[in-house]
């Protein structure tokens, strides 16, 4: 399904490419709001997760952006386990994770060459994890095995693609090693 996406995505980037001729005055990226919904996959769950997202972009230097951000989803899973005083069987857990951080953004649009209508992009982020699990009220055991990050740390590379409907909005199309959104962009 990643590489569906990803094909698709490289496409659209690729079909949104023109020889048109460069403005000289540089494009601004920074002043944006991205909220987005889309999918997480991560193997310990065994299944996609749907993930809540939102950034905030501000120009640093020529095409470059650094956004602040805030992600959250949520995921029921199963840990079998017994002892002698409670039978085995699977109990069940909720988890949930809000990543909190900074997202490093580099456009490449006079690069590419790009229609004023596309942006075109790498990213990366950096941030905290904070995670809560609960367990069903009648789980006496280790309640730290679902632990699969101990520090907490939240790291992630994104390619993206966004197209302007207008001058004050956008729609996004951010594909990335765990969690992929799709969204609306209002530049302010």
């Amino acid at each position: 399904m990643k590489k569906i996406i990803f094909t698709i995505s490289l496409l659209s980037m690729l079909t949104g490419i023109t020889l048109a001729q460069q403005t000289t005055i540089p494009e601004k990226y920074g002043n944006t709001l991205n909220a987005g919904i889309g999918i997480g996959y991560y193997g310990y769950v065994n299944h996609s997760i749907p993930v809540l997202h939102a950034d905030f972009e501000f120009d640093v230097a020529k095409n470059l952006t650094l956004a602040p951000f805030i992600t959250f989803y949520s995921y029921q899973n199963y840990y079998y386990w017994g002892n002698a005083h409670y039978p085995y069987r699977d109990y069940s857990y909720r988890t949930t994770v809000i990543p909190i951080g900074t997202k490093a953004t580099y456009y490449f649009d006079q690069l590419l060459k790009a229609n004023a209508r596309w942006d075109f992009y790498l990213a990366g982020s950096l941030g905290f994890a904070f995670r809560k699990t609960t367990w069903e009220s009648n789980y006496y055991g280790e309640a730290g095995v679902v632990q699969h990050s101990s520090s907490g740390l939240y790291l992630d590379g994104h390619i993206g693609t966004e197209y302007h409907l207008n001058s004050k909005a956008g729609l996004f199309l951010d594909l990335s090693t765990g969690i992929s959104t799709f969204g609306v962009s209002i530049h302010l």
